[in-house]
């Protein structure tokens, strides 16, 4: 009986801890806030995704752009995303709350369009993530061209914008575990994970996994 007992609370307390692991996913309308430029608004698909991880008070606000520009893969070494060119706008988040970036840095409360782009693969960032590819913060505000195409220092710099810092506010790409799965969940290093897939020009849908919360270990 006691055996029975403790099998029963193991399978119990599983159970609850994989719950406690699985954040919340609720679709809302278009991005309509006028301090988002237009031309950004009206490149975005018509819904979003609202995010409610570790506590009672949303995480953070996304929307995804209707048509992300493609390129021809080709494989790069550390690369998970090739098919995306560096400084592509991929889409909007929007934090009611400071929040922070993958570096631990502070993100204030606001709007800031995603850009992808590849952590240079030299001795300054070896070792700094296991994978080169991130999506850069960048004021919304600053930004008022989806269509506009950034030299990597010109990328840096309106990213540095965000904290206020002379270094860019990355948020991490991973490879994706459920693949469009529309879900966020926490793994075993306090990151929270969104699996989402981008509609790309050629038609291609591209799956893709987000840390929207957490920060890199060091």
């Amino acid at each position: 009986m006691q055996k029975l007992l403790a099998t029963v609370f193991l399978c119990v307390f599983v159970t609850a801890f994989s719950a406690a692991q699985a954040g919340k996913v609720e679709i809302i309308g278009a991005a309509t806030d006028s301090s988002v430029p237009e031309l950004v608004r009206q490149n975005l698909e018509p819904k979003g995704y609202l995010f409610t991880t570790d506590s009672a008070k949303p995480t953070c606000e996304l929307w995804l752009r209707k048509s992300v520009p493609a390129q021809a893969a080709k494989e790069t070494e550390g690369v998970d995303y090739p098919e995306i060119a560096e400084s592509t706008m991929v889409g909007l988040i929007h934090f009611a709350d400071a929040a922070s970036d993958f570096r631990g840095h502070t993100i204030p409360a606001g709007f800031y369009t995603l850009r992808y782009e590849l952590m240079p693969n030299d001795g300054n960032h070896l070792g700094a993530a296991p994978n080169r590819d991130f999506l850069l913060l960048v004021p919304a505000a600053s930004d008022p061209d989806p269509a506009a195409t950034f030299k990597f220092n010109e990328l840096m710099s309106l990213s540095a914008k965000t904290g206020g810092t002379k270094h860019p506010s990355p948020l991490s790409l991973i490879p994706p575990d459920k693949p469009g799965s529309g879900t966020i969940a926490k793994d075993d290093q306090d990151h929270w994970i969104f699996n989402g897939t981008w509609k790309l020009s050629s038609g291609k849908d591209f799956p893709f996994a987000l840390i929207v919360k957490g920060i890199a270990q060091q």
